[in-house]
């Protein structure tokens, strides 16, 4: 009810500046617990998730909040992208709203404050418990990409609940190319190696979050790279750079296109993935999920997990537990006992 009252004000500040007051309320809210383990709990990767909803990257750029979202109802939160260097990210204006649409396009750039700083942070929460998982990218003007994911791993592995490799944004030039095979490899056995060397006990699963502007050879080629390097799953997608019919005025922006227009695309490349991996690597399903069936649909079509994050500019931050619930109904419609029952199973 507050974010409906207060949705019309938030709407006539710049988009960006509208994020980081968001930032700023969930720093303000009183600690909340994590969700508790119930009917919706699945386990992917040796990890015990609550629920399957989560937030995606992109949103707690910083991990400044995560157990603020954590509290509200998500299965997990997940931080990033983080960067070894602090970088400013690219000029602005870099972030539009699609209202029409109910989309988002933005060109950030990685921008963030690095990871020593974000470090500090995830060691500070590290005791309250949740699933938190740290999306890890490179410097724009690094000399190596790959040995920036490679120190990445290092410090991040110990603070993770998991760790996502994102080479698949858009707005750094040239990252969409460790998606090739031979890069791809490469920076697997780099991160892979950096893990087994980090100092912690545990060795956090590695995600890799791949575009969604994706050939089948890339789809099929990446599939078998990452069953071979033993990932923990995959993330199904980040934004696109193509442009579905749009109506906003905004559409003429460059940078990466999610939200609602987002959803076919995204449906279609879980459904490849599904059928590449052959249901042996688990995924979590990204872009254009804003409701229950969205999610539920993702779900079917074979994701294990899914996440959001533009829907909630849109639908406030009830968002998670408003799909949960819509989860419950649509499991016990459809006569499944738990997620993993229905994974896959359009």
């Amino acid at each position: 009810m507050l974010f409906r009252l207060i949705k019309p004000a938030l709407f006539t500040l710049e988009p960006e500046r509208a994020h980081s007051l968001t930032i700023a309320g969930l720093k303000a809210l009183p600690p909340r617990n994590p969700p508790a383990r119930g009917k919706l709990a699945i386990n992917i990767a040796g990890i015990d998730f609550p629920n399957p909803v989560g937030i995606a990257a992109g949103f707690d750029k910083n991990a400044e909040v995560p157990d603020a979202l954590l509290g509200l109802g998500f299965g997990f939160a997940e931080v990033g992208s983080i960067t070894p260097l602090p970088q400013a990210g690219n000029p602005k204006p870099r972030l539009f709203r699609l209202a029409q649409d109910r989309a988002v396009i933005n060109r950030m750039g990685f921008n963030n404050g690095g990871g020593e700083a974000a470090a500090q942070r995830l060691a500070q929460r590290r005791s309250r418990g949740g699933v938190v998982g740290i999306n890890i990218g490179a410097n724009k003007d690094s000399p190596d990409r790959i040995a920036d994911y490679a120190q990445m791993t290092t410090l991040m592995a110990p603070l993770a609940t998991y760790l996502a490799v994102n080479i698949s944004s858009p707005n750094t030039p040239g990252l969409r190319a460790l998606q090739d095979e031979s890069a791809l490899v490469a920076l697997l056995d780099a991160v892979v190696g950096a893990r087994a060397a980090a100092v912690t006990p545990e060795k956090p699963p590695i995600f890799l979050k791949v575009a969604p502007d994706l050939m089948p050879r890339d789809i099929d080629a990446i599939t078998r790279i990452a069953m071979e390097k033993g990932l923990g799953g995959l993330i199904v997608s980040n934004t696109t750079i193509s442009r579905p019919s749009l109506q906003s005025h905004h559409v003429a922006q460059s940078g990466g296109l999610s939200g609602a227009p987002l959803r076919p695309l995204a449906l279609q490349r879980i459904r490849d993935f599904r059928t590449a991996t052959g249901g042996a690597l688990p995924l979590i399903g990204v872009g254009g999920i804003g409701s229950a069936d969205d999610a539920w649909e993702r779900i079917r079509a074979g994701a294990s997990l899914v996440q959001l994050y533009s829907a909630l500019v849109y639908e406030g931050p009830g968002l998670a537990n408003k799909i949960s619930r819509g989860l419950l109904r649509l499991m016990a419609r459809d006569g499944f006992s738990t997620i993993a029952e229905a994974v896959g199973t359009e």
